[in-house]
């Protein structure tokens, strides 16, 4: 599967708002650089589908911008349902994806219906490790690698 990334996004606090990016560095300690979520192992980088989320929106009868999600990463052209355990290669970067991300009940603060919505077929994304550091820009390709 191969497809390219759309946007990429960080908070620079916890639950601050999402700020927009046309590339980032990636770290194998803090993820994405500036955002202070990245520091735990196995939820470093979390990644998104454009086809996804745009699945959970269509369940919502709503249009949400794909920030809503608290993402940092929306990717098309790639489905990253049960995928854990595989790595994810965007540009130069290498993950391993360690988990489906969990929607929590800041979902359901930002859009009533929207944590359940999230929760068939891996919707939130993948919570990621990063394995081989670099920077990320939008364009860039993504592979789940076999």
């Amino acid at each position: 599967m191969s497809g390219r990334v759309l946007a990429i996004a960080r908070c620079l606090v916890k639950r601050g708002p999402m700020e927009l990016l046309r590339e980032t560095a990636i770290s194998l300690d803090k993820g994405v650089e500036g955002d202070p979520r990245g520091h735990k192992k196995g939820r470093q980088v979390t990644v998104i589908s454009r086809e996804a989320w745009e699945a959970a929106c269509t369940d919502l009868g709503k249009e949400l911008d794909w920030t809503t999600r608290r993402a940092n990463v929306l990717v098309e052209g790639v489905d990253l349902a049960f995928t854990k355990h595989r790595q994810l290669r965007i540009g130069e970067v290498l993950f391993t994806i360690a988990m489906q991300t969990q929607p929590c009940f800041l979902m359901d603060e930002f859009e009533s219906g929207l944590k359940d919505a999230l929760k068939p077929d891996w919707r939130g994304g993948a919570c990621c490790t990063v394995e081989k550091a670099g920077i990320i820009r939008v364009g860039d390709p993504v592979e789940v690698l076999a």
